[in-house]
């Protein structure tokens, strides 16, 4: 027979757990590592009294974010000894969450770049209060700090990641039609069409993790983004193909050099310009582009 109480825990963990993935996600930019921490996760819950949990939904998005605050600081180690760029891992995304701005907006490849830029705990913090929407009591139960000193990291982190968050987002018809002339230039390898869709100060990350070849360090400047992939494609002398995609809640470009998936780039668009490319090679960060992955802010 079957017990009761874990029945329901089941049903209650998987009710929750497209919420709690997305919560892990937006903390550590990497789904493999969000799919071991609600592992960790569920074997915690398992083990709980629920009689004794009044929010079940809390309590577990509590416990994620305390695994995922454990994973993150063993991250950053793990990154330090990264070989190039690092960028988050890309998810394929169903539509509904391009419909979702405010879930599109924090899933973008910038924003989870900007949200590298703050410390494990500022980023807790930041993800459940300005994008889950949590109160500071809660926040503070799950961060081991007291609801006054999570409101001062909660204040010193939205101003850190508003100097450096990227300015709006074009609208989904304007970075539609940048990401179709992106990949007829790329693809036709004229270099003036490419020009033409790059804004001036456009900068482009890459990442091989170091098993792909990629820039060590970002490219800066649209003459120099040209010369980066048209050089490489042109002395490989291979035939590129893009297929359009969406990624992290956004337009993006699936490549293919000779047929073969080279990688997949993420944009960012403004005014109706390209102003970031991000370009993930790493063919361990491109596990997740059969089938959409499921997100929520609720």
């Amino acid at each position: 027979m079957t017990d009761p109480a874990t029945d329901l825990a089941t049903e209650t963990f998987i009710a929750h757990r497209n919420l709690l993935f997305t919560v892990a996600y937006e903390m550590l930019g990497s789904a493999a590592d969000a799919e071991d921490v609600l592992q960790e996760t569920w074997l915690r819950w398992v083990k709980a009294d629920l009689e004794l949990v009044r929010d079940q939904r809390a309590y577990l998005v509590r416990i994620t974010t305390r695994q995922a605050l454990n994973r993150l600081r063993t991250m950053q180690r793990r990154r330090e000894a990264y070989v190039g760029q690092w960028l988050p891992e890309p998810l394929l995304t169903a539509p509904d969450v391009a419909e979702d701005i405010e879930l599109a907006e924090s899933m973008s490849m910038a924003m989870l770049l900007v949200l590298e830029t703050l410390s494990p705990t500022e980023r807790a913090v930041f993800v459940l209060r300005e994008v889950f929407d949590v109160g500071y009591d809660e926040i503070a139960e799950a961060v081991d700090k007291t609801p006054a000193a999570v409101r001062q990291i909660a204040h010193r982190a939205r101003k850190h990641v508003d100097a450096r968050r990227p300015r709006a987002t074009a609208s989904a018809s304007v970075t539609r039609a940048a990401v179709e002339s992106f990949r007829r230039a790329i693809e036709s390898g004229n270099p003036q069409e490419l020009l033409d869709v790059l804004a001036p100060e456009i900068v482009l990350l890459s990442d091989g993790g170091g098993v792909k070849r990629a820039a060590l360090r970002p490219i800066v400047g649209a003459d120099k983004v040209v010369r980066f992939y048209l050089g490489g494609s042109a002395k490989a002398g291979v035939a590129i193909a893009c297929e359009h995609t969406v990624l992290n809640g956004s337009p993006a470009l699936a490549v293919h050099l000779d047929g073969e998936l080279d990688g997949v780039m993420a944009l960012h668009v403004e005014d109706t310009r390209i102003t970031g490319l991000y370009y993930v090679r790493n063919p361990e960060k491109l596990t997740r582009l059969e089938s959409a992955t499921p997100l929520t802010l609720r």
